[in-house]
Parts: C-alpha cells; sequence; structure tokens
C-alpha cells in the first residue's frame, strides 16, 4: 500500500508537468509551484524598480556574465538570455551588493545550474530563484580541503532564496551564518548576524559524504548559525544528507515549517550550542518552531533517529505541532531525543514563533505539495532534480561521497532566448501570463 501511494505521487508530480496547471490537484498543492508565496519575516523587494542586467553568455566571468551582473551596484533584476550550465572553475560568486533579484525564471530550459563552486552573501535585500548551484568534488582529493557551500549567507539581512536546488556540496548546501559575538549584549548579537532570512521551496539533497571536507564526513543539509534570527525554512525538500536537515545553533530563532526529510543518516532536525564555542558567555536559549513538517527514513538512516534532536550545552524553547516521523517502513520514529549529557533542556513551548499571517498545510497533505513546487524549475525539471523526487517518491536513493554516484556534472547544450521585459511582471519577476503559463499543456 505505502510503496503504490508513492509511485502514484511520482505519477502525479510528472503528470503536472505536463498537464493544464490548473486545477484537478490544486487543493493538494497548498503552496505555490514557482512564485514567492510566503515571505516570512523577510519583506524585501530585492531589486524591484531597479535596472535589468542581461546575463549573455555562461562565462564564469568577464562581459555578459552572471558573476559581472551580481558585481554591478545599485537596484537591479538580473535576467538570463541564455540557459545551460555555468562553470565556476572552483571559485565562489560572492554577492556583496544589495537591492538585487536573480531571476532565474527568465532563462530558456534547461536554465541556470553552477557547477565546480557555489555561492556566499553578505549583504541585504537579495532575492535567489530558480536556480541549481551543484559543487561537487571538482576532482579533487578525499580530504584535501575543498569546502565548498552551494549557498552561504553571511550575516545577511532581509534575504529571500526560493524556489532554487541545491546538491553535492562539500560542506553545506544551504546556510545562514555570521559573526556569533559582535557587540556586547545578546541583542547586538542578534543584529549583527544573519537575520529575517527566508528558505522556501527549495530541493537540499545529497550533500556529499566522505568527499573533500577535510573532517571527513560532511554530509551536511543547512547550518542556521548561533544567534541567527527570524529565519522561516518552509516548503523545502531535504533528500539524502547525513546531518543538518537543518541544525540550528545555540541561541538561534527559527520556525521550521512544512518541510519535507528524507534518508536522514544521523540527524533530522537537531539544535545545538557548543559550550567551547561560547566560551564564558552565558549561554542564550534557542527558539525553534516545528509544524507540520514529515521526516521519512531511508536507506541510510539510523534506527530511532527522532525528528528533532537535542545536543551541545544550552537550553532550547520548542513548539511541537503536528509533525510526523516515520522509518523506512512506516513505523512511527520518536518526535524528539537527545544526544547530550550536558543537562541541557527542551523547553515546551506554548505558542509557536511563527511569521505573522503564515498558514502551514497539513502534514498529511505535504508530500503531494512538496512533489510539484519544490525545486528550481517545476515546470520542467532537470535530470538531477527528477531523480532527487523519485528516490524520494519511491523510497530508494542513498547518501553519496561523489556527485558521480549520483546523476553526474550536467552538460547541458546552451540555448538562447531574448528577455522580453514586455512579457514579466517587473515588480516581482513573474510571468504575466501566470506561473501557470510556464507548464506545458497536455499536447505538448
Amino acid at each position: 500500500m505505502r510503496f503504490a501511494l508513492r509511485v502514484a505521487v511520482l505519477t502525479m508530480a510528472c503528470w503536472c508537468l505536463h498537464a493544464p496547471a490548473a486545477e484537478p490537484f490544486k487543493e493538494l498543492r497548498g503552496m505555490s509551484r514557482a512564485g514567492i508565496d510566503v515571505k516570512g519575516w523577510a519583506d524585501t523587494k530585492g531589486g524591484a524598480g531597479g535596472r535589468i542586467v542581461r546575463v549573455t553568455n555562461l562565462n564564469a566571468s568577464g562581459e555578459g556574465s552572471f558573476a559581472a551582473a551580481v558585481a554591478e551596484t545599485g537596484p537591479r533584476i538580473v535576467v538570463f538570455e541564455v540557459g545551460g550550465v555555468i562553470d565556476l572553475q572552483g571559485k565562489s560568486i560572492r554577492i556583496s551588493e544589495p537591492h538585487l533579484t536573480i531571476a532565474g525564471q527568465t532563462a530558456p530550459n534547461p536554465g541556470i545550474t553552477f557547477i565546480r563552486g557555489g555561492f556566499a552573501l553578505a549583504t541585504h535585500d537579495v532575492i535567489v530563484q530558480h536556480i541549481a548551484v551543484r559543487p561537487g568534488e571538482f576532482g579533487r582529493a578525499k580530504r584535501s580541503g575543498w569546502e565548498a557551500d552551494g549557498l552561504s549567507i553571511s550575516a545577511g539581512d532581509n534575504v529571500i532564496i526560493d524556489h532554487c536546488s541545491f546538491s553535492w556540496a562539500t560542506d553545506e548546501n544551504l546556510s545562514a551564518s555570521g559573526p556569533r559575538f559582535n557587540g556586547a549584549t545578546p541583542e547586538a548579537w542578534r543584529q549583527a548576524t544573519s537575520r529575517r532570512i527566508t528558505f522556501s521551496h527549495n530541493i537540499v539533497s545529497e550533500g556529499l559524504r566522505d568527499s573533500t571536507h577535510k573532517k571527513g564526513e560532511h554530509s551536511k543539509g543547512t547550518l542556521i548559525h548561533d544567534n541567527a534570527n527570524r529565519v522561516l525554512i518552509y516548503g523545502n525538500l531535504y533528500n539524502a544528507n547525513h546531518e543538518r536537515n537543518p541544525l540550528i545553533k545555540g541561541g538561534a530563532h527559527v520556525a521550521v515549517v512544512n518541510n519535507l526529510i528524507h534518508d536522514f543518516g544521523a540527524r533530522a532536525i537537531h539544535y545545538n550550542l557548543i559550550s567551547h564555542e561560547w566560551g564564558a558567555r552565558a549561554p542564550q536559549p534557542g527558539v525553534v518552531t516545528l509544524v507540520g513538517n514529515v521526516a521519512r527514513g531511508g536507506a541510510d538512516t539510523l534506527p530511532g533517529v527522532p525528528l528533532f534532536s537535542l545536543g551541545g550545552a544550552g537550553d532550547v524553547s520548542l513548539y511541537l505541532r503536528d509533525n510526523l516521523a516515520v522509518d523506512a517502513n512506516g513505523k512511527p520514529l520518536p518526535q524528539t531525543g537527545s544526544y547530550t549529557a550536558s543537562g541541557a533542556r527542551i523547553l515546551k513551548a506554548g505558542t509557536p514563533d511563527m511569521p505573522p499571517g503564515l498558514k502551514p498545510i497539513p502534514s498529511a497533505r505535504l508530500e503531494n505539495a512538496i512533489y510539484i513546487s519544490a525545486g528550481m524549475r517545476p515546470w520542467a525539471r532537470d535530470p538531477v532534480d527528477f531523480k532527487v523526487l523519485s528516490d524520494v517518491a519511491e523510497g530508494r536513493g542513498l547518501i553519496v561521497d561523489s556527485e558521480a554516484q549520483s546523476s553526474g556534472y550536467p552538460a547541458y547544450a546552451p540555448t538562447r532566448r531574448d528577455f522580453d521585459p514586455s512579457a514579466w511582471n517587473l515588480a516581482d519577476m513573474s510571468p504575466k501570463a501566470g506561473w501557470d503559463s510556464l507548464f506545458p499543456r497536455p499536447d505538448q
């Protein structure tokens, strides 16, 4: 019965690529198939109102490249007149200029995929949509020190990462961090690190385990660093990351809502304030809200792993509602557990700490919605995301040590299409014909 249901769900997800977006499964979606439907605590408009900057080639740098576009100053919307693979050749794209929208939805199929590198974002008021970032090992030796994030935010403020795909990082696939203790008070610490961050509708998958990180095992999904606050993790698919699905560190304030977590290894969601990193500073309690999530074990999930685990030396205030956790055979897993002997406590919160107006969908409906909504290009799945969705729906797949054990680096032929501003709502970079217009009709 369970296997048949998963196959049926995958069939539905595939069907949606060929059916009118319209309406047979609208009641099952409950979340956007392509646009930003939840901003969380972030209220940024990105580069709206600024100039259009066109990416006209797939070069790693230079005139017409993506790197040159994001390095420009002032409010700007980056659009793509080319589709295919941008090989970063071991470098990181650094985003330090604010008021930016990266509109990957404007690229012709197969969209934009970045390989052999990642993103480092250290600014405010940025929206990133509809791209894939797949660092991989880059042919380097095991434990050689190549520690590439998919996308890492450092002391960012008012940032939305929406409908993107991250895989094969050798550090974290997707993270929000910054200095822990800048300032004299905990409130000052919170103002100096990442805040007002939304991660929504992303696929975060296959962090590489025994790869090039100098520590060895490092298959990690998402890290939310100490004292980061007003972080919303909503509607994402986490698959085949050994840990950090996500990890929330000391004193952080985070809402984890309506995420599907599959084939976690040692940890699903966990909280950890590490005492030697805090030194003599008094531990600040973390504030974590978990609503409407589904955690489903897989082939690499250790027995008895709970939905939420507490480690380290600090207390956490935890609100739980309508979360489902089962092993690979559908048997219940614990909701909470601990991997510390420090005396740190899970303190039951009576009310959720969530962005105002956020309306989670029931966990019983989540899988159907996630298959249709998450990832960089739901209207035209690339082979990497299609494999991930298939693995999750059919309860298969493994945590991998190299991109070569999975789909391997893509080698899409470049495509071109002029950007037509009249076809887009420039205020939010949605198609004027509606997001459903991007999905093929049944006769296509």
